[in-house]
C-alpha cells in the first residue's frame, strides 16, 4: 500500500514508522520543514521514543519512509491517509479549536482521490467524523464519501516514549461511516500493526470494530476521562484524608487489594495531551457530565492548594527562593504539554515567590525558552515544589538544595527517611505536627 500520514509528531512519526516497517510504502507530511529534513536524512526530530530512531535508520535509507510539506506530492493515488493532526482546546471556554484540524483537512480534500481510506486518529468530539470531517472532505474533493472515497474513525492509544509497544498491546478500535468504510479499515490496521497475545482480554486481541464512529470517538474519550475523574476522586480523598490524620496511600492500597475497586493515585498536577484536554471534549458534547467537570476543575486546582498550604506553613511566599523539580509533565518524559510547572509557578509567583525551575531532562536554554529561570542542585532554596517524579527526585536530600525550610513532594516521590527533621508536605499525607496544613 502506499500510505500518507499526515502531522509528524510524537505519534504522527512513530506512527509511519510502523506503517513502513510493515512493509509499506509512506509519506508523511507536516508543515515543519525542519522537522521533515531531519526525517528525511533519518534523524528522528526529538527524543526519547524507544526504537524510532532505530527504524529510521533503516527505512528511510530503504526508500520506504520520507517526509514532505507538499500536500499534492504525498495525498493523490495514497491508498490510506492517516490524520494525526493535534486539536487544541480553548481554556478559557473549554471548546475544541479545529483551527489546525480544519486546515489539515481542506489540504487534504484538495488532493484526495478516488478508491482513498481515510482515518482519523486524533481524539475527536462524538459526532465529528460524520457531521464534520465527512462534509468538509466531499465539499473540497467533489468526492461521495461511501462511493468515491471511505471514512473511518480509530483513535491513537498509545503513549509517547512506549509507541511502538503500546500498538502491540492494545486492540485497535475502528469504526466507519459505511460496511464498506469499515471492512477496508479493518483490513489497512490488519497489515500494518501486529498485536501480543492478550489472554485477558474477552476476545482476541486485534482489530476491533465498535460499529460507527461514534462508538469508536466515545471509547477514546471514555477510556481517557475515566482516568481523570478517578484521579479527581483519588485527589478529593487525599485532601480529606491529610485534613484527617489518614495516609491515602495505605487507604487506596487497601481498597484496591479486591478486584472492585481500582483508585488511581493523588497528585499535584494531571498533565499531557490526553487526560487534561479529552474530558473537555466531552464536555463538549455533554455538557450535563456534571461528574466529569467536576474532577476536572478538582484536579486543575491542586497545584494552587499544594502552594496555598506552603505559604500556610511559611507564613508568606514572598521574597521566598522556590524552586519547582520537574518540568515535564511525567517522569522520564520530555515534554511539557499542559504540564503542572506551568500552574505551579504561577502560584508561586502570584504570592511573590522567587521561582526557578529544574528539570534533567532540560537544559538551561530550553527552560529559558519556555518562560523560566533554571535551577541548578546545590543553589540555595527555601522552599522546593516536586512537580515531576523524574527517577532522580526519588532520592532527594536536603544537602542538594541548602538552606531548604520545606519541601512540597506533589507526587510522594521521595524518600521521607532522607527528610527527617525538615517540614515536608506529602499529597494526600496528613503532615507532622510542625508543618500544619491549612
Amino acid at each position: 500500500m502506499r500510505i500518507a500520514v499526515i502531522a509528524l509528531g510524537k505519534i504522527g512519526l512513530p506512527l509511519a514508522a510502523q506503517f513502513a516497517d510493515s512493509g509499506h510504502e509512506v509519506v508523511g507530511v507536516d508543515v515543519n520543514s525542519q522537522t521533515v529534513d531531519l526525517i528525511n536524512r533519518g534523524i528522528e526530530p526529538f527524543p526519547g521514543e524507544a526504537f524510532l530512531q532505530e527504524k529510521l535508520s533503516k527505512l528511510v535509507p530503504a526508500g520506504r519512509l520520507r517526509a514532505t510539506t507538499n500536500y499534492a506530492d504525498a495525498i493523490p493515488k495514497a491508498d490510506v491517509v492517516v490524520i494525526v493532526v493535534p486539536l487544541f482546546v480553548n481554556d478559557a471556554t473549554w471548546e475544541p479549536d479545529f483551527a489546525w484540524m480544519d486546515a489539515a483537512t481542506k489540504s487534504l480534500a484538495e488532493h484526495l482521490t478516488p478508491g482513498t481510506l481515510v482515518s482519523y486518529e486524533t481524539t475527536l468530539p462524538v459526532g465529528t467524523t460524520r457531521g464534520r470531517w465527512k462534509p468538509m472532505l466531499e465539499a473540497g474533493s467533489g468526492l461521495v464519501e461511501g462511493q468515491d472515497f471511505h471514512l473511518v474513525f480509530s483513535p491513537e492509544r498509545v503513549l509517547t516514549g512506549r509507541v511502538f509497544e503500546d500498538l502491540r498491546k492494545y486492540p485497535k478500535l475502528i469504526g466507519g461511516l459505511s460496511e464498506e468504510g469499515t471492512r477496508l479499515g479493518r483490513e489497512f490496521y490488519e497489515a500494518v500493526l501486529q498485536f501480543d497475545d492478550r489472554p485477558d482480554l474477552s476476545r482476541p486481541n486485534g482489530v476491533w470494530d465498535l460499529g460507527t464512529a461514534e462508538a469508536s470517538e466515545m471509547a477514546k474519550l471514555a477510556e481517557t476521562t475515566y482516568r481523570d475523574v478517578n484521579i479527581g476522586l483519588a485527589n478529593q480523598f487525599g485532601v480529606f484524608a491529610a485534613d484527617n490524620g489518614i495516609d491515602v496511600y495505605q487507604v487506596i492500597e487497601a481498597c484496591n487489594s479486591q478486584p472492585f475497586s481500582h483508585i488511581h493515585r493523588p497528585g499535584i498536577a494531571v498533565g499531557g495531551h490526553c487526560i487534561p484536554v479529552y474530558p473537555r471534549l466531552y464536555l463538549s458534547t455533554d455538557p450535563d457530565a456534571d461528574i466529569v467537570r467536576t474532577a476536572r476543575l478538582m484536579n486543575a486546582s491542586m497545584p494552587d492548594r499544594l502552594v496555598k498550604q506552603a505559604e500556610a506553613v511559611l507564613g508568606s511566599l514572598e521574597g521566598q527562593r522556590a524552586v519547582v523539580l520537574g518540568a515535564a509533565y511525567r517522569g522520564g518524559v520530555k515534554e511539557t504539554a499542559f504540564s503542572g510547572v506551568f500552574p505551579t509557578v504561577d502560584a508561586l509567583r502570584s504570592r511573590g515567590a522567587v521561582v526557578s525551575v529544574h528539570d534533567p531532562l532540560y537544559s538551561d536554554d530550553e527552560l529559558q525558552a519556555l518562560g523560566f529561570e533554571p535551577y541548578e542542585l546545590g543553589g540555595d532554596v527555601d522552599v522546593a515544589i516536586l512537580q515531576t517524579d523524574h527517577a532522580m527526585y526519588r532520592e532527594l536530600s536536603p544537602a542538594q538544595l541548602p538552606g531548604i525550610k520545606m519541601l512540597v513532594d506533589g507526587r510522594n516521590a521521595t524518600n521521607a527517611s532522607q527528610w527527617a527533621g525538615t517540614p515536608r508536605i506529602v499529597v494526600g499525607v496528613a503532615s507532622s505536627p510542625d508543618t500544619p496544613i491549612a
